[in-house]
């Protein structure tokens, strides 16, 4: 009897395209300024992404035009969570010190503040004029798309 294996990662084939921006701004004005600028309509979802067993999180916007069939998510590549400090017993005074950690979404990209998921089904986005528009924002340092194939974690942005 022959054996036949089926691998879960044929089955998913989600296509969507990914933009890294580069800026100091909160999750919040960023947004703003993409409803502003790219006519959307982002609004931040109740839950953030969690990984790691809540040892980080990441807000996350979204929003369904469903007129062109085209789901739209600004996501943090960062957190920074205050934790509590190694120190060793026996010294004379005891300081309670707190360390600020930086964990990121998609590790590669480190530099990155934010992305924005593009999924569309019908392909009818233009990543070019979307970049266009991205770099006529002054808050905006940089922006470029990414390829999601070459990402090790992109496991991460399965939500």
């Amino acid at each position: 009897m022959a054996l036949h294996k089926l691998l879960v990662d044929d089955f998913y084939d989600d296509t969507y395209k990914l933009i890294a921006i580069h800026c100091g701004l909160e999750d919040y004005r960023l947004a703003y300024l993409l409803n502003k600028n790219l006519d959307l309509n982002l609004k931040r979802k109740a839950e953030d992404l969690d990984f790691k067993y809540l040892k980080s999180s990441y807000s996350i916007f979204e929003w369904e035009n469903e007129l062109e069939y085209v789901r739209w998510n600004l996501i943090s590549n960062v957190c920074k969570k205050e934790e509590d400090g190694l120190y060793s017993t026996g010294t004379l005074f005891e300081t309670n010190e707190k360390v600020l950690k930086t964990f990121n979404l998609i590790s590669e990209y480190k530099n990155v503040d934010y992305f924005i998921k593009i999924s569309d089904e019908i392909k009818n986005v233009s990543e070019r004029l979307i970049l266009n528009k991205l770099h006529s924002i002054p808050q905006i340092i940089t922006s470029y798309t990414v390829d999601p194939l070459k990402i090790k974690s992109k496991d991460h942005l399965i939500f």
